[in-house]
């Protein structure tokens, strides 16, 4: 029996999994870890942006900071956990992607996750290439309006137009949050 997410597998659609995972802190790998297992628990072929902002707010304080620590956290993370239960069913048999016709990832990721690690990684090498950390994925993640995060965000009550203003300015090189 083939592992649903498969470990790693070249891939001509951007960077491979070796190379998104490259380049994060330990706290991130962690998060991508984590975001792993879950995907594989609740039965979906790739991680996406929702197991990847579930895991960063179960694990960086520093991220439920920026978002809200406060009740709409729990109300976030209630909406995430529903997701293998009640409305996160839909996705199991859909890749979240940022293109009119799906694209499949043979490494394990889906698109738009793909895409916003990448461009985690590239945020924090602005900063000088320090590794990614929560607050980068954070703010690629809520840059596609159109990720299954940015769904599960808008539908806890999170104004994610105030929520991305606050990241531009925590991720931007010399500028305290």
């Amino acid at each position: 029996m083939q592992p649903r997410i498969p470990r790693q597998q070249a891939t001509d659609r951007g960077l491979n999994r070796m190379d998104i995972e490259a380049g994060l802190s330990e706290e991130l790998a962690a998060v991508v870890a984590g975001a792993r297992r879950r995907a594989l628990r609740d039965g979906d072929r790739q991680i996406d942006t929702a197991h990847l902002l579930h895991t960063l707010l179960e694990s960086d304080p520093e991220v439920r900071a920026v978002v809200d620590d406060g009740p709409r956290i729990a109300r976030l993370l209630g909406y995430l956990v529903q997701r293998s239960i009640g409305y996160g069913l839909r996705w199991q048999s859909g890749v979240e992607d940022a293109g009119a016709v799906p694209t499949v990832r043979e490494d394990g990721w889906s698109p738009v996750a793909a895409g916003a690690m990448e461009y985690a990684c590239a945020l924090a090498a602005r900063r000088g290439g320090e590794p990614a950390d929560g607050i980068d994925l954070l703010a690629a993640i809520v840059a596609d309006p159109e990720s299954r995060a940015v769904l599960v965000l808008e539908r806890a009550g999170v104004d994610v137009a105030t929520l991305r203003a606050r990241l531009d300015a925590a991720v931007e090189p010399g500028v305290e949050a």
